[in-house]
């Protein structure tokens, strides 16, 4: 049985359940007493009290939807970030028309109780939802000769075969769309001459496709690097590199970082792979690990030069 049809936690279904109960209370009141609200808050009655009922049949028939989805939030999570959209732009709005002098801040406690308290559970499922469709196999990892012997370059040569005789600057990226990424192999298409001046060869790990790979290689300048297609994360799973948290992947200083990475044009892309999984550099000789590199931000960004450094001569 794939992650993605392990049952839903038990928190993520009371929440839904919750939600969805609040919404039907709500969306009921509403319809029934159209201007209870607007009396509570001493604004004037709506001259056309209809329309406000059909916000609280919108409302309640959202209730329906978060029932059905408290079931298996990670198959229905469409639900959930439509739910969290309306909850985000709605607050929107009512600042807005708070601003013009439109709204009471009585009416504040709608939007507190309908929209500010969902916040934090509704993105909490969503970040669940979105890793539990990549989560790796379960049962222990490939050895590392197993993955250098599983994986072949673009000329048909395994990874293990690359590091036989001299040492190879292995570098496993997290995804062709990430903009860490692809600095990645900016400061390695920059820094190729002297590494392999230093007696190195490099290659690249990805989940792409060959195809993909090959686009990668020509735009950075570095089709003479070798390029493993790993979809299934063999090596990743061999060289112990994990998927990451919340903080590791969108922390203050990964988002700092990343858009001083957008401003020197490293750009985005869409992900092509696990968007969780974690990156890491390897340098490995005669198929043993002689240095490591493992991420423990998406945004680290170590010194390819001072990493491939002088190997003593045997």
């Amino acid at each position: 049985m794939g992650p993605e049809h392990q049952p839903s936690p038990l928190w993520a279904t009371r929440w839904l359940q919750a939600a969805g109960v609040y919404n039907l209370v709500w969306g009921a009141v509403v319809v029934a007493a159209p201007n209870a609200l607007f009396d509570l808050a001493g604004m004037q009655r709506m001259q056309y009290p209809e329309i406000w009922q059909c916000v609280g049949m919108v409302v309640g028939v959202y209730g329906v939807a978060y029932l059905l989805a408290a079931r298996d939030h990670r198959t229905h999570w469409p639900i959930v970030l439509v739910g969290l959209l309306g909850k985000i732009l709605g607050p929107i709005g009512f600042a807005l028309a708070f601003a013009r002098g439109t709204f009471s801040p009585v009416f504040a406690i709608t939007i507190l109780t309908n929209d500010l308290v969902w916040w934090i559970p509704f993105g909490m499922m969503l970040w669940d939802a979105a890793r539990s469709r990549g989560q790796l196999p379960s049962g222990p990892a490939p050895s590392l000769d197993t993955a250098m012997e599983s994986l072949v370059d673009q000329h048909g040569r395994d990874l293990r075969s690359l590091t036989e005789g001299q040492p190879a600057l292995v570098v496993l990226l997290r995804h062709a769309g990430c903009t860490f990424c692809r600095e990645t192999l900016d400061d390695l298409s920059r820094k190729q001459n002297l590494i392999r001046d230093r007696g190195y060869r490099i290659a690249v790990v990805t989940m792409s496709d060959d195809q993909q790979n090959a686009r990668l290689g020509r735009t950075y300048g570095l089709e003479s690097a070798s390029w493993f297609s790993d979809p299934d994360r063999i090596a990743y799973r061999a060289l112990e590199l994990r998927r990451g948290g919340f903080m590791q992947l969108f922390g203050p200083r990964v988002l700092f970082r990343g858009v001083m990475a957008l401003l020197r044009g490293h750009g985005l892309g869409l992900p092509a792979g696990d968007g969780f999984q974690m990156p890491g550099a390897f340098v490995i000789r005669d198929g043993r690990l002689v240095r490591m590199f493992r991420h423990q931000r998406a945004s680290d960004r170590p010194d390819y030069q001072s990493f491939a450094c002088e190997m003593p001569q045997r």
